[in-house]
């Protein structure tokens, strides 16, 4: 088997780590009418409500419904627009919930933005929720695009007028931190408010997280996950980018408050064992998997990062730097572990990670294994400078290609990027797979990368060269768990000792 097929092998076992069916099955363990879930158990007494919202969480559901579905009394999931047709178009019917299903299914937030579907959703699931008592159960499934999918502005806020004011802030330069303190302040069901409708019940939430580092209270808002809610912070965000002004009078008047209606009593409870708050599935959870089956393949695994960030550029120079250390004959000089080093924080690698890293690439020389497989994941950004059609999976790959191919020594590395929900950007590919002769073989039909670079145009290029061949083209996944770095580095040569 070459490496480019063992390469897309491994990332299709990264892929299937994190299906949302597989996550949930390993996640809720069911032993008669007890269910155990991260090392805690409840019981079933025919108490159990569902409720979710996010991109994965209609198979999440599903395979929920097959586990405890005799005990459902109830169930509320929000969902992206068109998916149930979609998942039935790519064959996905294990991800779709049976005919008999006690789960009801809003499909709302068009093109990744709240709209009045979706804040019909959330209405149910705050009914639901606030019917709760002390002897029920709530299952809370969270996913990627949860946020978008459960928009409950606080009254007398409007939600176009709460999208304005959010609209407003990332345009100015909000940072993602200081738009999340707006919005939770603004909502009824972010930040621990979810949970604080459903008491007294038990909450417990199954999380897919799509998040670098995986924070609780990041992921879809933190519905499950109490945040302390300042009025003095949210008006110092809104004055530093010039909006405290302009604000609708509603806003006004939520914020002129001493906090959420329900603050005082969330702090009676908190603490109390009645959340539980689970990682289920998570970019950490793919690579894991993803280096075993490397392992059984004959390569030797070794995992960088699962927050790998920043501008694309940059992570394809590390890339690159890091194929020159593992496949130099001898010993790396120590200027190119500077400049390996310098580059960590551009791209949210610790130093210590890469110093790990290439301890364990210099000591690894020789051992006999085909390859190493160095996995990585993250979601590094893209500078748009063009209207092309690609995606930051496709650039990165197309980006490292050309740096790998300047020196022959590096002309057998091997490099995949994919994002894990089969979609990168506007286009039906995942992300491509390259080597290092990817510059040689563009030139040789007559492609020259730089207009489509400048053009932001990644797709159309590896559409032309060769046919498509180099594209990852695995179809809709189901899931999403941010993208998948794999580069495969073949053991340099070792010269005969006199």
């Amino acid at each position: 088997m070459s490496l480019d097929e063992r390469v897309r092998d491994v990332f299709a076992a990264a892929v299937g780590a994190v299906q949302p069916d597989s996550v949930v099955r390993r996640s809720l363990e069911r032993r008669g009418d007890r269910l155990h879930v991260a090392g805690h158990s409840f019981d079933l007494r025919h108490n159990l409500h569902l409720v979710g919202f996010g991109k994965a969480v209609l198979g999440m559901a599903a395979e929920t419904e097959r586990i405890v579905g005799d005990h459902l009394v109830k169930g509320v999931v929000s969902v992206p627009h068109g998916i149930q047709e979609i998942l039935r178009h790519h064959g996905k019917g294990q991800m779709l919930l049976g005919a008999d299903t006690r789960i009801e299914v809003f499909e709302g937030a068009k093109h990744n933005l709240p709209d009045a579907n979706a804040q019909k959703a959330a209405k149910r699931i705050h009914e639901l929720a606030s019917a709760l008592t002390e002897s029920d159960l709530l299952l809370v499934l969270i996913s990627g695009g949860g946020s978008a999918l459960l928009p409950a502005p606080v009254p007398p806020i409007s939600l176009d007028e709460k999208q304005d004011v959010t609209r407003k802030l990332a345009a100015a330069g909000a940072t993602i931190q200081e738009l999340n303190t707006v919005r939770r302040a603004l909502s009824l069901l972010k930040g621990g408010g979810l949970a604080h409708f459903a008491h007294p019940a038990q909450v417990v939430a199954l999380i897919l997280s799509d998040v670098i580092g995986d924070p609780l209270d990041l992921i879809a808002s933190g519905p499950t996950v109490h945040t302390e809610m300042q009025p003095e912070e949210v008006w110092a965000i809104l004055e530093c980018h010039g909006l405290s002004a302009s604000l609708p009078a509603s806003v006004r008047e939520v914020l002129g408050k001493a906090g959420p209606q329900y603050t005082q009593e969330k702090k009676q409870y908190e603490g109390v064992g009645r959340v539980l708050n689970t990682v289920i599935g998570s970019n950490s959870i793919a690579l894991e998997s993803a280096a075993r089956l490397a392992q059984e393949m004959g390569l030797r695994p070794v995992v960088l990062s699962p927050g790998v960030c920043g501008d694309v550029r940059s992570v394809a120079h590390l890339y690159s730097l890091l194929a020159r250390f593992a496949c130099a004959p001898g010993a790396s000089s120590p200027d190119l572990s500077t400049f390996i080093l310098q580059l960590g924080p551009e791209v949210g690698v610790e130093s210590w990670d890469l110093c790990r890293v290439m301890q364990t690439l210099s000591e690894g020389r020789g051992e006999g294994w085909d390859a190493t497989c160095l996995l990585a994941g993250g979601e590094p950004t893209v500078q748009l400078t063009g209207t092309g059609k690609g995606g930051r999976n496709q650039e990165l790959a197309l980006r490292l290609g050309m740096e790998l191919g300047r020196e022959s020594l590096l002309q057998d590395v091997v490099f995949l990027s994919g994002g894990t929900d089969g979609q990168d950007g506007p286009t039906e590919a995942a992300g491509a797979v390259i080597d290092g002769r990817l510059r040689q073989e563009a030139l040789g039909q007559g492609l020259d990368h730089k207009p489509f670079l400048n053009n932001n145009d990644s797709f159309t290029f590896f559409s032309q060269l060769s046919a498509g061949r180099h594209l990852l083209l695995p179809g809709l996944t189901g899931t999403n768990v941010m993208d998948v770095h794999l580069l495969l580095l073949p053991t340099p040569a070792t010269t005969p000792t006199p």
